[in-house]
């Protein structure tokens, strides 16, 4: 612990040069211990078939808060959700969880996992759990969420934990609970495939009235909790492995982790299996990712992708995956109260109506698809029609 309050307190001085913090970043990699060698990940990893899915959230639920506290919390539509996922062939899908949803009623909230699990159990669906998430609205709160502002992506995601929270060092630990009560109790369940224990750290919230609500030199700050979350979870040592996603940053430095920013190489250097985010719309760009990735010698899982309006599809994507036996998980399945069919854009241009071309999401609440051909193409990819 000495050594990790040290690098604490180095990255919190802004005077120290970015060599310092590297080497520093350095001994903490070596302190820190646990990680799985690449020999295990890869034992683990080839005993697995190809992954697909997607990043999923109910039609029925705004964001994370809604999901699972017990007043909005919907099975019959998860389910059905579900059964809908099953029949294109998926077998993975990555989940957002929260800590506020713990603190409020962590009895409760594990009892509601325990349901969501046993139905993507009976879809035959496995569970990535993401544990925290540096992205869209810095202050969340509990209890009754907003409405979606008509015509805007993810206007009502919120993140784990809030700008008060990740912004006091002193209020840390008080993460410690939610993440070690998570992982302890799902740390042996084979229903859980991987843990994603952080989402996009660093990621600034630029929409308007949301940039001011955010923490200063924040790549600083989610570094510094960053390190103690994986502290936590390699204290729990989950039979999973551990991953964050690398999402940001010039490609041609992945691959090598010390010319990257100490956060980026941090997350790199800690995961078990390598993850990443591909919404490139130069599909050339993420045949370079991962070039990059595989010189870390582990398996990778891309765990966000799909940005039609971009050039980024399923049909593009999704061969080069399944070639490498990259596990692929796009951004949306139903069509909801998270309005991400709407491009990202849409917080600074004027929508009236549904966009022709979706940014993310494959069905309508009816289970109707946005697009047969693709629905078709996915139902190719995944062996459900020959």
């Amino acid at each position: 612990m000495k050594i990790l309050w040290f690098f604490m307190i180095l990255l919190l001085s802004l005077a120290c040069s970015e060599k310092k913090v590297k080497e520093k970043g350095k001994q903490l990699l070596e302190k820190t211990g646990h990680r799985w060698s690449s020999e295990k990940a890869w034992d683990w990893y080839d005993k697995q078939p190809w992954y697909i899915g997607a990043n999923f959230n109910p039609s029925s639920s705004i964001n994370q808060l809604e999901f699972w506290q017990e007043d909005t919390f919907d099975p019959e539509t998860i389910e059905r959700e579900l059964k809908w996922s099953e029949e294109l062939g998926m077998n993975l899908h990555r989940v957002y969880l929260h800590n506020l949803l713990w603190e409020q009623d962590s009895l409760g909230f594990l009892n509601r996992l325990e349901i969501y699990l046993n139905l993507a159990q009976k879809h035959k669906i496995k569970t990535m759990f993401v544990l925290l998430d540096d992205v869209w609205h810095p202050i969340p709160k509990l209890g009754f969420q907003p409405e979606p502002v008509p015509h805007v992506h993810n206007s009502g995601w919120v993140q784990s934990p809030g700008a008060e929270i990740l912004g006091d060092t002193t209020r840390h630990h008080e993460l410690e609970p939610y993440i070690k009560g998570v992982l302890g109790h799902f740390a042996n369940d084979d229903r859980v495939l991987v843990w994603d224990v952080y989402n996009e750290p660093d990621n600034v919230a630029g929409q308007p009235g949301r940039r001011e609500l955010e923490v200063e030199n924040k790549d600083i700050y989610s570094l510094i909790l960053l390190t103690k979350v994986m502290s936590w979870a390699r204290e729990v040592n989950p039979r999973q492995p551990l991953t964050t996603g690398i999402w940001k940053g010039d490609i041609a430095h992945w691959g090598t982790p010390d010319s990257l920013p100490t956060l980026d190489s941090y997350m790199l250097m800690n995961s078990d299996v390598i993850s990443f985010h591909a919404y490139d719309g130069e599909i050339e760009n993420v045949k370079k990712k991962i070039t990059e990735l595989q010189k870390y010698n582990r398996p990778l899982f891309c765990t966000e992708y799909l940005a039609r309006g971009a050039g980024n599809t399923f049909q593009k994507v999704l061969p080069i995956l399944k070639r490498d036996k990259i596990a692929a998980i796009n951004w949306g399945f139903v069509a909801g109260k998270t309005n991400t069919i709407y491009p990202w854009k849409s917080w600074d241009s004027t929508f009236t109506s549904e966009p022709k071309i979706w940014h993310h999401d494959i069905l309508r609440q009816d289970g109707a698809p946005y697009s047969k051909e693709e629905v078709d193409f996915l139902k190719e990819i995944t062996g459900k029609i020959q």
